[in-house]
């Protein structure tokens, strides 16, 4: 019980409790951890533990490569920052470059596991289709750098009112954002086209 109240009280009184940002950050590390839990339970019991486990790894490399935002990048960015002040923007880089073996061992050796999951299968499009889709990576990674940069920030400063680099450079990754969601509406309508025989002219 003192044991707990010790813990506790260290808690409380901790600066990622006790600064918004950083807060705000904890959280939203705490949510992610979450989610790919129980996305990684979730598959484990559809295709076992193995299977399971490249699955949920391979999704992770997806969202690394794929999406604008750096929550997958989160999962290792914001405990290394935490106990090894490493900044984001360096484990950013790593799970990159992680990802990528990842992804290159698994082509060369199980390119079958990515059937497993429509998700999969439209990663494993974009990868070995470097025009027009790979417009989707480079997107990703410009945001995702931003988002890095962003959340670097969160856990320098204790406000949101003082992050100033998110102040002067939200308006670009705004514009990244949007650039993002129409170029990826417009590939995943000519993927859907092509998976439906109708041939396009790229």
């Amino acid at each position: 019980m003192q044991l707990w109240n010790r813990i506790k009280s260290r808690l409380i009184k901790s600066e990622y409790f006790i600064h918004e940002t950083k807060r705000s950050a904890l959280l939203r590390f705490l949510l992610i951890v979450l989610i790919a839990t129980l996305y990684f339970i979730l598959v484990s019991f559809e295709y076992g533990l193995e299977k399971g486990f490249m699955v949920a790894l391979l999704t992770w490399t997806f969202f690394i490569f794929c999406t604008p935002i750096a929550d997958a990048g989160f999962l290792v960015g914001v405990p290394l920052r935490l106990l090894a002040k490493i900044r984001m923007i360096y484990s950013q880089i790593a799970a990159f470059i992680v990802a990528f073996f990842i992804d290159l061992f698994t082509l060369i050796f199980d390119p079958n596991i990515y059937e497993k999951t429509g998700l999969l299968k439209l990663f494993k499009h974009i990868m070995l289709t470097p025009y027009p889709f790979w417009i989707i990576i480079i997107l990703s990674v410009i945001g995702t750098f931003l988002s890095i940069y962003f959340g670097d920030e969160l856990i320098d400063v204790v406000k949101h009112e003082d992050r100033i680099k998110y102040k002067k450079h939200k308006n670009k990754y705004i514009s990244v954002l949007v650039l993002f969601i129409i170029v990826l509406i417009i590939l995943l309508y000519s993927y859907l086209l092509k998976k439906m025989g109708i041939s396009l002219p790229f």
